[in-house]
């Protein structure tokens, strides 16, 4: 395994980290959740990333009680906070109300006393900057989270996250959670230059592209059976999940076995090779695919090799990826 400091930031991590949306606490059993972390641990990865939504809040406790079979001090555990828990008026946002209490509420589901890197999982256009950053260096200070970083914030808004934070010696974001892969290529026309410029390292998500990137699907008329395309969870892999795609994929696979490794590490290499990029978040059902994940940390890949899995996906990458 391999780490990398986040941005300018002292915290390293993973180049490989562990995530649980759509799978702990939900569509997989907990032994098998269980078995996953260990075995993650096991090889090295200390990156650990969940959220109070997942699950409603199932997620955040299948994931606490699997490490606290480890040394508190030996992974950082991310979190995050904004979508609703509850339907009551102030069960949504970042306001100061509504990310004091899930923050304890958060620390009660991972039992744990800290969280190590606490994330605004999206902007709050309904509550001011000022009240969202000083909450967040409140919590620094009262010790219950030792870092904060965003989630899918355009760059103006980290940038003014971070402003802020600078003028008023708070505490600044360390990092952004955005979703990138060589299918999701958004964020590098101005969040990149922008993390880069203000110190942010980036913890991305979904870098095989809901799935897509992994090389399992051939057909759109047949995915195969249990899978999310087969699921109804196939909905959000719409702009992934079309025949084109799937051909380009099949090509991908076929330069990943020419480089001697699995389209999915090609893949997640593919995401590593930016400096802004400090660890991918991956996703697993069965400690194999941990192992498979995992060993995309220690490719050394030739350049000419992305270079041609560029010119296969980045024609067939959907159109919204290039509009902002």
């Amino acid at each position: 395994m391999r780490y990398r400091k986040v941005g300018r930031w002292g915290l390293k991590l993973s180049v490989v980290g562990l995530g649980s949306w759509l799978t702990y606490g939900g569509n997989v059993e907990e032994d098998r959740a269980r078995a996953c972390i260990a075995r993650a641990y096991e090889r090295g990865v200390t990156f650990f990333d969940t959220a109070n939504v997942y699950a409603r809040g199932r997620a955040e406790e299948v994931v606490g009680r699997a490490l606290a079979a480890y040394r508190r001090d030996s992974y950082v555990l991310a979190t995050k906070v904004f979508f609703p828990l509850a339907e009551g008026p102030n069960d949504r946002g970042l306001s100061r109300k509504h990310v004091f209490e899930q923050c304890h509420a958060s620390l009660r589901r991972l039992g744990v006393d800290y969280i190590d890197l606490y994330q605004c999982h999206r902007y709050d256009v309904a509550t001011p900057l000022e009240e969202t950053c000083s909450i967040m260096n409140d919590l620094v200070r009262q010790g219950k989270i030792l870092y904060w970083g965003v989630s899918e914030w355009n760059a103006d808004q980290i940038a003014a996250a971070v402003v802020l934070g600078r003028a008023r010696g708070w505490a600044e974001p360390i990092s952004n959670q955005p979703q990138y892969s060589a299918l999701w290529r958004r964020i590098e026309r101005r969040v990149l230059p922008a993390c880069a410029e203000y110190g942010l390292g980036n913890v991305v998500w979904s870098p095989l592209a809901m799935g897509v990137l992994s090389g399992k699907y051939r057909s759109v008329a047949q995915p195969p059976p249990g899978t999310r395309a087969a699921s109804p969870g196939a909905a959000m892999m719409e702009e992934y999940f079309t025949q084109p795609i799937l051909d380009a994929v099949a090509r991908a696979a076929e330069i990943a076995q020419k480089a001697n490794c699995s389209l999915a590490q090609l893949a997640l290499a593919w995401c590593l090779r930016r400096p802004e990029v400090t660890s991918v978040i991956t996703g697993a059902t069965k400690p194999e695919q941990v192992d498979d994940n995992v060993a995309a940390a220690d490719l050394d890949v030739d350049p000419r090799v992305l270079a041609e899995l560029d010119r296969v996906l980045e024609p067939v990458a959907p159109f919204e990826a290039y509009t902002s």
